[in-house]
C-alpha cells in the first residue's frame, strides 16, 4: 500500500511508544498521534464530510496540522494547506477554487478563515495548537481503519503559480507523496527510528509537508516543530531535542550562522543537512560547513513534483552549488523552446517526469496540457547539466520571486496594488537580497491628477496580502515600459539607484 493513512497506522503499530512529535515540552508518541487522527476522522464523517472532499487547514507547524492532515488522510479526503498569514481576501480564493468542505484554523488565524469560509458558505472550525479537543470530536466515533485510497486519487491540493493568472492548485496524489517522501527517507536523508528531524519548513508547504512530516511518519522517526523560525531558537532545539537531520531553505542557515553566540550552542548531534527552496549561496555553504562541522546536500525540486526532483546524493560526490543528479523514480532532462534536447553544458529549460509528478492542476485542464505538453514537466527554470550528469540553474524563466524561500507571485500583489484608486500601473518585480535571495519591489505608475505617497501605498497592499509578500520596495514613475503590444515588461523595470534587481 502507497497511502499514508496505511503508513501512519503500520509506524503506529511498530513504534507505537516512541515519540512522533514535539513542541517543546509537550510531545506526542505514535500510538497518540494514530488514535488522534483516528479522532479527526471519526468527526469528519460525522460532520458528513465525504471521501474525496477538500478540507482546509490554516496552520504553522503546531501538533494540530499533522494530525488534521493524518485524520483527512484516514476519511479520505484531499488536503488544501494554506500558510497562516495569508488574508481573508486571499484565503478565499482557495476555498472558492478548491470547492472547499470545511477549513480548520488556529486560534491566530480563524478570524481571516471565518470570514473567508463565511462568504464562501462553509463551516470554520478553531482549533488549538494541540489539535481537536474531546468536546470538538464529539461523540464521533474514531475511524479505526483508513477509507481505501487508490495511488491515483488526490491527496493534497498544494496552491502554485507562475506569474500570470491566478494560483493553480497542484493535484498531488497519495502515490505522488508517498514514493517521494519514501524515496527521500531512505536514499536522500536515511532516516530510521532513531532519528529526530528538525521540523523548521512550513509544513503547509511541499517541502516541509514530503521531507519533514511524512518522510518521519514512514521512518518512525521523531519531528520537532518549530512554529516560527529564528536562528538561535533552532540551534537551542538542536541542542535539546539531539536534533540529527535539519532540513531548511538557505535563510535559515544563514539564520543560524548569524545567531548571537552560535558557539555555544551543542549542534555535534548533527548528521545529515539539506538545503532546497532557493538557491544555496556557496559562501553561506562553506561557511555553515565550517562553523557547524555538517555537511549540506543540496537538492532541487517544485510543488508540482511532490517536491524532490534531483539531490546531491550521500555517499557520491557532491557539487556545492549544484542541485545534483534526479533521485529514484524521477527524470530530468534540459529542453529548448520546441522541446528537443539541449547538449551538455548548454542551458536549457529543465523538464521532468516521473512517480512524483502532479496529477494535474485542480480544475485547469488547458493549464494541465499547456505545463505537461508531451508527459514532460516544464518547470521554468534554466540550467546547465555537466558530463556527470549534474545539474546547475542558470536563472528562472517565470518570474517567481523566492523570498526566504516563500513564493511570491507578481501577479497577486499587482492586483492588490490595482484596488487603489491612484494607481494605474503597476509592475513587481524581483530585487536581490543578501539574506532572504529576492525581496520584493513594485514599480507603480499613477492616474493622471493623481498623488499618493509610497507609504499609503504600501500600507493599503500590505492589509491585502500576506506579511511575506508586501513590497519592501516601492517606488513611482511616471510610466513603465512596455512592448509592442502594450503589455508591460517586468523585467525591462528598473528600479531606483542603489536598489539592485533580482533574476
Amino acid at each position: 500500500m502507497t497511502d499514508l493513512a496505511t503508513a501512519l497506522r503500520e509506524t503506529a503499530e511498530q513504534h507505537g511508544d516512541r515519540p512522533a512529535l514535539r513542541l517543546d515540552d509537550h510531545v506526542v508518541t505514535y500510538r497518540a498521534f494514530l488514535e488522534a487522527a483516528q479522532g479527526v476522522a471519526g468527526m469528519l464523517r460525522a460532520r458528513g464530510i465525504e471521501p474525496g472532499s477538500r478540507v482546509g487547514l490554516v496552520f504553522p507547524n503546531v501538533p494540530a496540522f499533522p494530525v488534521l492532515f493524518y485524520g483527512a488522510m484516514f476519511a479520505g479526503c484531499a488536503v488544501v494547506p494554506m500558510n497562516p498569514l495569508l488574508t481573508a481576501r486571499e484565503i478565499r480564493y482557495y476555498l472558492e477554487d478548491s470547492g472547499m468542505s470545511v477549513v480548520f484554523a488556529w486560534d491566530q488565524a480563524v478570524q481571516a478563515a471565518t470570514e473567508a469560509a463565511q462568504e464562501v458558505g462553509i463551516e470554520a472550525v478553531a482549533v488549538g495548537a494541540a489539535g481537536p479537543t474531546r468536546e470538538q470530536l464529539g461523540d464521533a466515533e474514531p475511524l479505526t481503519e483508513p477509507v481505501p485510497r487508490g495511488d491515483d486519487d488526490t491527496a493534497v491540493v498544494l496552491y502554485t503559480s507562475g506569474t500570470t493568472g491566478q494560483p493553480k492548485g497542484a493535484e498531488l496524489t497519495q502515490s505522488n507523496l508517498w514514493t517521494n517522501a519514501h524515496t527521500s527517507a531512505r536514499t536522500l536523508m536515511e532516516i530510521t527510528p532513531d532519528d529526530v528531524v528538525m521540523g523548521c519548513l512550513p509544513l503547509f508547504h511541499v517541502f516541509g509537508l514530503t521531507c519533514g512530516l511524512n518522510a518521519s511518519v514512514l521512518s518512525g522517526a521523531c519531528l520537532t516543530l518549530l512554529p516560527r523560525f529564528d536562528g538561535a531558537k533552532a540551534l537551542a532545539m538542536i541542542g535539546r531535542d539531539r536534533v540529527t537531520v535539519f532540513e531548511g531553505v538557505p535563510t535559515m542557515y544563514s539564520g543560524m550562522l548569524h545567531a548571537p553566540d552560535r558557539e555555544q550552542y551543542d549542534v555535534s548531534s548533527l548528521r545529515s543537512c539539506v538545503s532546497g527552496g532557493s538557491a544555496m549561496p556557496v559562501e553561506v555553504l562553506r561557511s555553515f560547513e565550517e562553523a557547524f562541522d555538517c555537511i549540506i546536500l543540496e537538492g532541487y525540486g517544485l510543488s508540482e513534483t511532490s517536491p524532490v526532483a534531483s539531490f546531491n546524493h550521500p555517499h557520491a560526490e557532491r557539487k556545492p552549488g549544484s542541485i545534483g543528479v534526479p533521485v529514484a523514480g524521477m527524470e530530468m532532462r534540459l529542453v529548448n523552446d520546441e522541446g528537443g534536447d539541449v547538449a551538455d553544458d548548454e542551458v536549457g529549460e529543465i523538464a521532468i517526469r516521473g512517480e512524483g509528478l502532479m496529477k494535474g492542476y485542480w480544475g485547469r485542464p488547458e493549464a494541465t496540457a499547456e505545463s505537461i505538453p508531451d508527459g514532460w514537466f516544464r518547470t521554468g527554470d534554466l540550467a546547465r547539466r555537466d558530463a556527470d550528469g549534474y545539474y546547475s540553474i542558470v536563472d528562472r524563466k517565470k518570474e517567481l520571486i523566492i523570498r526566504g524561500g516563500y513564493n511570491v507571485y507578481p501577479r497577486e500583489v499587482e492586483e492588490a496594488l490595482y484596488e487603489h484608486p491612484a494607481v494605474a500601473e503597476v509592475a513587481v518585480i524581483g530585487i536581490q537580497h543578501p539574506d532572504l535571495g529576492e525581496e520584493v519591489g513594485a514599480a507603480v505608475a499613477l492616474k493622471p491628477g493623481q498623488d499618493v505617497g509610497v507609504d499609503e501605498l504600501r500600507d493599503f497592499v500590505k492589509q491585502r496580502v500576506a506579511a511575506y509578500k508586501y513590497p519592501r520596495h516601492l517606488w513611482v514613475q511616471d510610466e513603465l515600459p512596455k512592448g509592442p503590444t502594450g503589455k508591460i515588461l517586468r523585467r525591462s523595470v528598473e528600479p531606483p539607484a542603489g536598489v539592485r534587481t533580482g533574476s
